[in-house]
């Protein structure tokens, strides 16, 4: 088989390889004097969920990326068509150009010239190098390691040109340096950072970036100011002088700046009910960008006992099984428990839809082997079948002396907090006692290793956000759960498999996805690894969410696509009178 063919998946999701243009970037303006500015130079951005780091590859929320994808760059990007759109890229790489090795091992990159960081330092291969560095040094400990598994090595071929050697056959070339997980970063900025301190690294506040914006001030939890980078290779084309990324606040009130009063151009990440969303709309100060990505929001079973600590102080170890989650049936029984048609309807409405899947996009690689149902009565008998009854009339069922007793945690978030009320409802018919965590979300999401709180901690029973692959290659989002992935004490709680699930078929699964070379069968084993983490109940997917922006009736340019972040074109973004 032609690698071509395969390599872009071309069978599964007609992708198409384009140069599109140039490519799309960030606008800017200049905090200086900010108030004696024409309001259509400025841009105003609220980000309720606000972020707390400038360096994607240490973050571990979107909130984060977001506002780093403002100054930072990949070297390419998938737009809402499937087409790879050129950042720091000359070129997309082919076969017909030469970029796609015919054996499917090795990617070559040409670059732009003439690229400049916003210090004026030329950006260069060794800045690509580096970052691959970077990601990959365990010492650092970065969220995006997993997806640059694949590579063997990079070499530089000059000043312009990177040559990727995978270390096998690679049908997904494009997972690396591409969209939400392949922003650059600078070596001259890194270089000494690249250890144990990268958390140290000033870069991570305020960043030197290739894109349009520049970073002139950032408090951590609270607002970043950008400003024109004037060493943007497209600085003249760029519509705005200063952009203020403001967080705190809530979902709704982010909605009625923007939608209500218009006291702000764009409202990041509307996780507010459709009923509320709709008549703010109404009154037309703005509208509802929306899109169905790929992001899922889940209830995560905590695989180990966070309630027994080793020794040296570790909660949810390894070393300790989940006294009930660990089984199977009770597991069932948890899933069967939740009406996620009244969290659809009742909650979400147009802005999510109901789901069985792990993976929801692209449609072709979407299992049609799951299903969910709500059914108390079946559940309550899987539960006494594996044992759990309320053997002392208390309400609460127990088994060896330990009570169904949980906490189930999520970010302080409307949409959330009535998801868990539901959710809790139907544990305590079951016989369940629920408690509800609501965690601010600039610590659930921070990574911070100290902070008991964060997701990767997972000091809980369950927990529930939402997240997704971020190309649509879905191999490194399905690699959140194999074994290596695991976050804890040991590994400065670096991983994405926050679950503590470990299972040496899936890890298999998985390894063979990264080098199968016929789309049909790769597609088969991703289906596969979906369904084992499905209907294993290892993850309980619960809603298929819209992306949800909020946008002034006077910007123009917002285009979504699930496979950066909403910023990706900022560079387009315009804004009349």
């Amino acid at each position: 088989m032609n690698f071509y063919k395969f390599s872009l998946l071309i069978s599964l999701i007609s992708l198409t390889l384009s140069s599109c243009g140039s490519s799309p970037n960030s606008s800017s303006t200049n905090p200086t004097n900010s108030n004696q500015q024409p309001a259509e130079k400025n841009l105003k951005l609220l980000y309720w969920q606000a972020p707390t780091i400038l360096n994607p590859h240490l973050s571990t929320g979107f909130k984060d990326s977001e506002a780093s994808r403002i100054t930072l760059e990949p070297l390419a990007s998938f737009n809402n068509e499937l087409e790879l759109v050129p950042f720091l890229a000359a070129e997309i790489p082919t076969l017909e150009n030469g970029g796609i090795a015919k054996d499917g091992k090795s990617v070559t990159w040409k670059l732009k010239k003439n690229v400049n960081w916003s210090d004026g330092k030329p950006f260069t291969a060794d800045d690509v190098i580096f970052t691959y560095e970077f990601i990959s040094n365990p010492k650092v400990g970065t969220t995006t390691s997993g997806t640059y598994e694949i590579i063997k090595n990079i070499e530089k071929i000059d000043d312009h040109t990177i040559k990727i050697n995978f270390k096998s056959v690679t049908p997904g070339w494009y997972s690396v340096f591409v969209g939400t997980e392949g922003m650059i970063l600078p070596r001259h900025i890194f270089q000494a950072y690249n250890g144990e301190n990268a958390r140290q690294a000033p870069g991570n506040l305020k960043p030197i970036g290739t894109g349009p914006y520049r970073v002139v001030e950032f408090k951590p939890g609270d607002v970043v100011v950008y400003e024109a980078n004037p060493n943007f290779r497209e600085a003249k084309q760029l519509e705005f002088e200063r952009l203020e990324l403001k967080g705190g606040g809530d979902a709704a009130s982010a909605a009625r700046a923007v939608l209500q009063t218009g006291d702000a151009d764009y409202a990041y990440n509307l996780q507010v009910e459709s009923n509320v969303l709709k008549p703010l709309e109404a009154t037309g100060k703005g509208k509802i960008v929306s899109n169905f990505g790929a992001l899922m929001e889940r209830i995560l079973i905590n695989q180990t006992d966070p309630n027994k600590t080793t020794p040296d102080g570790e909660r949810s170890s390894l070393k300790f099984p989940h006294p009930f989650f660990s089984d199977p049936k009770v597991r069932q029984a948890l899933s069967l428990a939740i009406n996620r048609e009244i969290i659809a309807n009742q909650l979400y409405g147009i802005l999510g839809k109901s789901t069985s899947n792990f993976v929801v996009n692209p449609a072709q690689v979407v299992s049609p082997n799951t299903t969910y149902k709500f059914n108390l009565e079946k559940a309550a008998k899987l539960l006494d079948e594996a044992g759990w009854k309320d053997t002392n009339n208390n309400g609460i069922r127990d088994k060896n002396g330990v009570e169904m007793n949980l906490v189930f945690q999520t970010s302080v978030n409307p949409l959330r907090q009535k998801t868990q009320e539901v959710i809790k409802q139907s544990l305590e018919k079951l016989g369940m006692k629920v408690e509800l965590k609501n965690i601010d979300p600039s610590v659930y999401f921070s990574g911070d290793p100290a902070n008991p709180d964060t997701t990767e901690r997972f000091a809980a029973d369950l927990q529930l956000f939402s997240t997704g692959n971020t190309n649509p290659d879905p191999t490194s989002y399905l690699k959140t759960y194999t074994c290596d992935q695991i976050p804890q004490k040991a590994n400065n709680w670096i991983g994405n498999n926050y679950s503590r699930y470990c299972n040496p078929e899936y890890d298999a699964l998985w390894k063979q996805a990264t080098t199968e070379i016929n789309p049909e069968k790769q597609k088969k084993i991703w289906i596969k690894m979906n369904d084992m983490l499905v209907n294993n109940y290892i993850v309980i997917p619960l809603i298929h969410r819209a992306e949800v922006e909020g946008v002034n009736k006077n910007l123009t340019g917002v285009e979504l696509t699930p496979w950066d972040l909403t910023v990706w074109n900022i560079k387009d973004w315009k804004k009349t009178p």
